[in-house]
């Protein structure tokens, strides 16, 4: 999942561009609606740069989101979460003459206050998803995007190296909601302790052959280094910490239905890294029992389907019309608090005439716990004697959260998009005795 675009200033002339002072009579001045950027062309500069293979990028998304009833904590309350991302992408072909070859930087700074955390989720048990999903992995700066990529064989070949995430290329699906259960590579929320999504980066490497212009297939070799996580780590380029590899496949059809497009990805995930059982010891009895060390496991692996597909048309035009999209993941039972999860939805871009690139999105999803961490928490909490859930010593028992939202996009202009939206989350946690959330959403994506 990619969602961040253009900024640099590079010269006095240029910043007075970007200050809305135009130097040319076609280029488009701050804060016009037609620019790709909220600070213009810069007098020309900027698409001059472009040409020449230089991309500078400056984005921001900035979520709110208010509890309107329910939750573990019912008393009112905002939060407010925010992500800026600079970066640079370079055409080496144009630059430097290097055939079919290109360079990525992106450096990423999150800050703010998650309300799943403060008021939706019992804090014993936390959420699975999240309101607000640019809210997570530290609210710090982090190298998030530092690779070189090279085709081979007229693009046929396709070549990654460098520092990068897997939900970049493998199990990727975009974000415009605003509930993590609807944003970016799914397989990450779930197995977050071995699969680092955005803003986390770690050495990798993709390899990817397209087989036909609609079909390709990659594999993956990716760091795992749990350490990447930590806040002070974020731009950590020593291999320190590392505790194995995890190893993606995926295979990737993207047909055209009906003169429309959309994209099917299958794949499988392996990690080479020890994970401990979560129910069992080292004697192969229940660890909430016997209190000794859990199981160890020499790997860890699981597998997603994702389908996105466009079904019509608005009026005839292909740029408009109603979607549909599907997202599906299972994971190891001996070794996972999440063993499967499914999401389905729908997008519609431009439903209405007078407003032909806003969209209205609907989703769904189910986060299941394995039955296996059910089983360990109810056996805790015998050990202990305690059956009360409101005493501050009893394990929630955790069987299967759901999320929904609801969003309307506005395309205010061609640099920002706000998104505001309604989710209705269940059993948070997968507790049911936690109140059922409503919470209002606003989500700002902008371009600079």
């Amino acid at each position: 999942m990619d969602h961040f675009k253009r900024i640099k200033p590079l010269a006095p002339l240029t910043l007075l561009a970007a200050l809305g002072v135009s130097c040319g009579a076609q280029a488009a001045g701050a804060f016009a609606p037609e620019s790709k950027w909220m600070s213009g062309d810069w007098g020309g500069t900027r698409t001059e740069l472009l040409e020449k293979g230089y991309d500078f990028t400056l984005d921001y998304v900035g979520e709110v989101a208010g509890n309107l009833n329910g939750g573990y904590n019912d008393d009112k309350s905002a939060r407010y979460s925010d992500q800026f991302a600079l970066g640079a992408h370079l055409d080496l072909e144009k630059i430097f003459g290097w055939h079919d070859a290109e360079f990525k930087l992106a450096i990423t700074e999150r800050s703010g206050r998650n309300l799943s955390n403060d008021r939706i989720s019992d804090p014993r048990a936390g959420q699975f998803s999240s309101v607000q999903e640019v809210w997570g992995r530290g609210q710090t700066w982090r190298l998030t995007q530092m690779w070189v990529k090279q085709k081979y064989f007229d693009g046929a070949l396709d070549i990654k190296v460098g520092r990068f995430g897997e939900g970049e290329d493998f199990n990727s699906f975009p974000c415009d909601f605003q509930n993590l259960a609807f944003c970016g590579s799914q397989v990450g929320n779930w197995v977050g302790g071995i699969w680092y999504n955005w803003p986390v980066s770690q050495w990798a490497m993709r390899v990817k052959y397209n087989i036909t212009p609609e079909f390709f297939a990659q594999v993956g070799v990716y760091e795992q280094n749990p350490s990447n996580l930590e806040t002070g780590n974020g731009f950590k380029l020593s291999g320190s910490g590392t505790k194995g590899m995890i190893l993606p496949v995926e295979l990737v059809w993207s047909p055209q239905v009906n003169g429309l497009p959309g994209e099917y990805r299958l794949g499988y995930y392996y990690s080479t890294a020890k994970a401990d059982d979560v129910y069992d010891d080292v004697n192969g009895q229940p660890q909430a029992l016997t209190g000794a060390a859990f199981k160890s496991h020499s790997s860890k692996h699981g597998w997603w389907v994702v389908a996105q597909q466009q079904v019509t048309t608005h009026n005839g035009d292909a740029n408009r019309g109603l979607s549909l999209f599907a997202n599906f993941t299972v994971h190891d039972k001996a070794t996972n608090v999440v063993d499967n999860y499914q999401q389905v939805g729908i997008v519609y871009k431009g439903a209405f005439d007078g407003r032909p690139k806003d969209d209205i999105g609907f989703g769904v999803a189910r986060i299941h716990v394995n039955d296996d961490v059910k089983d360990r928490a109810q056996l805790l909490n015998q050990q202990s004697g305690i059956e009360d859930y409101n005493d501050a010593g009893f394990v929630p028992i955790q069987k299967t959260e759901y999320n929904a939202e609801l969003y309307y996009g506005f395309h205010v202009t061609n640099w920002l998009t706000v998104r505001p939206n309604l989710q209705y989350i269940k059993s948070p946690g997968g507790v049911d005795e936690v109140d059922n959330a409503l919470v209002a959403g606003l989500k700002i994506q902008s371009s600079f």
